[in-house]
């Protein structure tokens, strides 16, 4: 995907966000840091553009409510900004890839200890499948089947200087039993 792609799917959603929830009223859009949080203004700034109201956003940072900080390698703590109090309001949680659903557990967790929204939808640039989880996004803007072996790397203007989705790494090649592949 390119800067034009990305730009056109979260239009997309955006107008999604519009029609399931009738407007834009009593939404609050967070993006889970790091690359969910630029996703999540552009998102609001389409929101706005679409209806003429502004939609509050912000970002929340899930690092210390994930459940493998022995596995992964340590990240610096993001800051957590709730526009508003998020009690009765429809939170529209924001990630840049859609993985094994574990993030988004960790958001839902994070959420939950800032307060109790009247509901939860979560939007995501990819979602690339392998779920661990019963996790599911409400707005996708691509699907993106991958192996396993490979990474799903956002890149966007405000942290990487470029705008891109790109696919890592290579797919394991099934192969006939008794024969080897070149991959």
């Amino acid at each position: 995907m390119g800067p034009q792609d990305i730009s056109r799917a979260l239009r997309r959603i955006a107008h999604e966000i519009v029609e399931r929830n009738r407007g834009p009223d009593r939404l609050i859009v967070l993006g889970i840091h790091t690359r969910g949080v630029p996703l999540a203004a552009r998102l609001a700034k389409f929101l706005t553009e679409i209806e003429g109201t502004p939609v509050p956003h912000g970002s929340l940072d899930v690092a210390m409510y994930r459940d493998d900080l022995d596995t992964r390698p340590t990240t610096p703590l993001g800051r957590t900004e709730i526009p508003e109090p998020i009690a009765g309001q429809t939170v529209v949680l924001v990630d840049d890839v859609l993985y094994t659903g574990r993030t988004i557990r960790a958001a839902l967790d994070a959420l939950t200890d800032l307060g109790r929204p009247g509901t939860v939808q979560l939007a995501v640039l990819v979602d690339r499948g392998h779920r661990e989880l019963p996790i599911r996004a409400d707005y996708v803007g691509k699907n993106l089947p991958t192996a396993a072996s490979q990474r799903v790397a956002v890149r966007l203007d405000e942290i990487d200087g470029t705008e891109a989705v790109v696919i890592e790494g290579l797919a394991a090649v099934d192969t006939p039993e008794g024969e080897e592949g070149d991959a």
